[in-house]
């Protein structure tokens, strides 16, 4: 039988808060959507943001080193965030535009740490993701939602799986893609990304004393979503 699509009763507002933390590569991107479809909620990338911020930043001539400059552009752009994917996912736009394939370039990868990194940057949209969330309804992922923009989120989960893994699956995705990959350089760049996020001094990647923790390293994306939804429903 087909699990139920229904909206779960919420305890706050229209619907439940749920928070989703992990190192880049977990999946929780994946994972989130199939969770928030089978709830009928909104699903928000959290690191789409900053992406978004990153890319406006390089277009316009911004050095993403000088923090108060990336700090101000950020205050000066319209922020938008519309369903797209059926309904369900919350895409970025800014001043009007969607910028779903511009944040994947590679420019924009090299440069998003230093962005991330921002305190101002971080607390501004730490203030836009608690704004989307209010109302509950929400599946939202990134490295500190658990621990700091929603701490007291209905359901916290730590997604997790072993490095070497998660470079696999990156390379797989790219080699599907028709992108050329090398395994040793996309591993190399996952160790570096988990040391950026640990290490950064405002808000750092950690696991929440109280997050429901997933080991992915041994099941499908779809196993996850589906240990998670079982997990809500006990709990709900």
């Amino acid at each position: 039988m087909a699990p139920s699509t229904a909206r779960l009763s919420p305890s706050r507002g229209k619907g439940y808060i749920v928070a989703m933390d992990g190192p880049a590569g977990v999946g929780k991107s994946t994972v989130g959507q199939c969770v928030a479809k089978r709830l009928g909620y909104h699903f928000i990338n959290t690191g789409e943001m900053f992406r978004a911020l990153t890319w406006k930043a390089l277009e316009d001539g911004v050095d993403v080193e000088d923090q108060q400059a990336v700090v101000r552009l950020a205050g000066r752009l319209k922020w938008e965030f519309r369903p797209t994917e059926g309904g369900v996912t919350l895409k970025t736009f800014i001043d009007g535009q969607g910028v779903t394939v511009q944040i994947r370039e590679e420019r924009v990868s090299a440069n998003s740490s230093a962005v991330a990194a921002n305190p101002g940057v971080r607390r501004l949209l730490c203030r836009l993701q608690r704004r989307l969330g209010r109302r509950g309804a929400i599946v939202m992922e990134g490295r500190d939602i658990t621990t700091h923009v929603f701490p007291n989120a209905d359901f916290k989960f730590y997604l997790d799986a072993s490095a070497e893994e998660r470079a696999r699956r990156r390379y797989r995705q790219l080699k599907a893609s028709g992108m050329p990959a090398e395994l040793s350089k996309i591993h190399a760049a996952i160790l570096q990304r988990d040391l950026n996020d640990l290490k950064r001094k405002i808000n750092p990647l950690s696991q929440a004393a109280d997050a429901m923790v997933i080991d992915s390293t041994h099941l499908s994306m779809r196993q996850v979503a589906e240990k998670m939804l079982r997990m809500i429903r006990s709990k709900a």
